[in-house]
């Protein structure tokens, strides 16, 4: 469903380890906002909910919204270090646009 890259799974394992909070993985969703229309949104947390699969890849385990699995099917999320900044980066097919941050879609 979702992929993680070998530089996102390097990332948040770190944030996991360095944490002041207890968490276990990351929550990932997708809402309404941004100015495409739809927004990633994501933060470490604990445990899942109860409208939430747990997907496990590379000792990380992603806590993804139900509602929010047809919007992220397919989706490669990747850690990106460059010139303009640092942050996760999503390659998402289900996505007809994105706004040149990419951290929305429609």
């Amino acid at each position: 469903m979702i992929h993680l890259t070998d530089s996102a799974i390097s990332v948040l394992k770190a944030a996991i380890a360095s944490t002041t909070q207890a968490a276990s993985g990351l929550r990932i969703m997708v809402e309404g906002g941004g100015c495409q229309g739809f927004t990633y949104k994501m933060d470490l947390a604990h445990e899942p909910s109860s409208d939430e699969t747990v997907i496990e890849q590379g000792g990380v385990k992603l806590f993804v919204n139900n509602a929010s699995q047809a919007y992220l099917n397919g989706t490669t999320i990747d850690f990106v270090v460059s010139l303009e900044g640092s942050g996760f980066r999503f390659d998402n097919p289900n996505a007809n646009s994105s706004c040149s941050c990419g951290k929305s879609f429609s």
